[in-house]
């Protein structure tokens, strides 16, 4: 898991263990590069999140590691940050390794920003995160953007607030969710499972 000084590295890293999943945090390059795989968790803001990757070079990595077809999953902010860019606050470039900026969620009398709570997950195609998970299972939120992503070959599952959200994408080796798995009960822990599997398939 990455260790980059933004995140909820501690309960990430119980729900991994949770799991069954042998997790070590750090920031150290050659560690990340030797794993069978990589989350890349954040909670907070896309702009300081974005700059502290840079800062440690840990943006290349990822990059680089997504390239050789690491299997890695971004978490929430993370998740985010794998995208081409944020709105958030200006205008910041993300990880480019899944298509289309985030923007901000808008608020409506009925539904408040940040979008936070349980919500149902609806699959759009099958993916071995969600292997042993059913269609609509419901997972915990909380955040104030989504990536705009449209309908397409990287929505792997959706759930509507007020607009239909892609709150899980792939494209290769790289995927991530905009819930938080270790806050999700029986379904998030089997989430962390199925990822670890692929790691070990990998």
């Amino acid at each position: 898991m990455v260790d980059y000084g933004v995140g909820n590295l501690r309960s990430v890293r119980r729900g991994l263990e949770h799991a069954g999943v042998e997790v070590d945090v750090t920031a150290d390059p050659e560690a990340i590069s030797s794993a069978a795989g990589i989350v890349l968790p954040g909670v907070g803001a896309f702009a300081p999140a974005r700059e502290k990757l840079a800062a440690s070079g840990l943006d290349r990595l990822l990059v680089e590691q997504a390239g050789r077809g690491k299997p890695i999953l971004g978490v929430c902010l993370g998740y985010q940050l794998l995208f081409e860019a944020s709105h958030e606050d200006g205008y910041t470039t993300g990880l480019g390794l899944l298509p289309g900026p985030v923007r901000r969620l808008r608020p409506t009398p009925e539904r408040k920003v940040p979008h936070m709570g349980w919500n149902s997950v609806r699959l759009r195609q099958p993916d071995a995160l969600f292997d042993g998970i059913a269609d609509r299972s419901y997972f915990y939120f909380v955040h104030s953007y989504y990536p705009e992503l449209k309908a397409g070959p990287e929505v792997v599952g959706t759930s509507d607030y007020g607009r239909t959200l892609a709150v899980v994408a792939r494209r290769g080796s790289v995927a991530g969710t905009q819930f938080h798995p270790e806050k999700s009960g029986d379904c998030g822990l089997r989430l962390y499972a199925n990822f670890a599997g692929l790691c070990q398939a990998a």
